[in-house]
């Protein structure tokens, strides 16, 4: 699957489920396969994330659909689950994407992205 923002392609890897959801990207990194990774959540609201056990820093995007509501920059991992921070904003879908990206990019709050199975 694939997530465009502003003409940024984005191959995601789909979390869908309570188990993938709750795992992400903990102990993973990107490669040719996939530069993002998407979660379906089950409701529209506020969500929270954390980088519990990640292997690299990310922005976490968060959409009320296809439109982005809140991008936190660079999140830091954690391995320490005391001291870990996290990370808010409203939608039904959330985006990770290696830390920058968005900066580079220029995606923003606002910006709307499309999702394609091609």
């Amino acid at each position: 699957m694939k997530v465009i923002i502003n003409d940024n392609v984005i191959k995601v890897k789909v979390c869908s489920t309570k188990h993938s959801i709750i795992n992400g990207m903990r102990n993973k990194v990107f490669d040719d396969s996939f530069n993002g990774m998407l979660f379906f959540m089950q409701k529209r609201e506020n969500q929270k994330f954390w980088m519990y056990n990640c292997l690299i820093p990310l922005d976490i995007i968060f959409m009320d659909e296809t439109e982005i509501t809140e991008i936190h920059s660079n999140c830091q991992p954690c391995n320490d689950i005391d001291k870990c921070s996290s990370y808010q904003g409203f939608g039904d879908n959330v985006l990770e994407v290696e830390g920058g990206f968005c900066e580079k990019y220029g995606i923003k709050k606002g910006d709307n992205a499309t999702f394609s199975m091609v």
